[in-house]
């Protein structure tokens, strides 16, 4: 007969109580410190906002290792340069001891395969996103079933930002301050310039 009993996982990706029959699991407090060595974070980041802060932040006290991949596209018109975005993101992890910045100009797959990297982090604002997110995951299995894709829930604080949204507001010369590095929003002014 199963006997019932209670698990609870306190990594900060998965804090949630699992209740139901158990007939692997031993009664012990089980350690997810190691559950993940490396990831990834990969994003165009044009710019980086201060929910893509808030996920590197997060993401990165899981993990030994987070690198944060700007997704370089040369057929893609961005508003900063890679040089741009690539300052903005060390400026935003000065502070953070175990994440680096790096550029990859491919699928995230290839560069995780290439770097021995397991986890891929993405971050959902609404279920908008997740549906979006669900098939990216379920294409990068398809890939590489080896590769797996954590999602993580942004702030509520942050649940509305959105690089193109910023753009557009800065463009008009809108307060963006709450919604971005001071560094950023400097960047922002400066484009802008005169156009508002």
């Amino acid at each position: 007969m199963l006997k019932t009993t209670s698990i609870e996982i306190n990594n900060p990706l998965m804090s949630f109580i699992v209740y139901g029959p158990c007939r692997f699991v031993k009664e012990r407090p089980i350690q997810y410190n190691a559950f993940v060595k490396k990831a990834v974070f990969p994003g165009t980041f044009d710019p980086p906002t201060n929910g893509h802060a808030n996920i590197i932040y997060r993401a990165s006290h899981t993990v030994d290792e987070l690198v944060v991949l700007i997704s370089h596209n040369s057929q893609k018109k961005t508003l900063f340069s890679l040089e741009e975005r690539r300052s903005f993101l060390e400026e935003i992890v000065r502070d953070l001891g175990n994440v680096r910045i790096d550029v990859w100009e491919g699928l995230i797959v290839d560069y995780a395969k290439k770097h021995a990297i397991k986890v891929i982090f993405r971050g959902v604002r609404a279920l908008s996103d997740f549906a979006y997110e669900f098939e990216l995951a379920m294409m990068n299995r398809g890939l590489d079933n080896n590769i797996e894709t954590l999602l993580i829930p942004t702030a509520h604080e942050f649940s509305v930002l959105r690089s193109s949204a910023i753009k557009e507001l800065a463009s008009f010369g809108g307060d963006v301050s709450s919604m971005v590095s001071p560094m950023v929003e400097s960047a922002l002014k400066t484009k802008f310039a005169g156009k508002s």
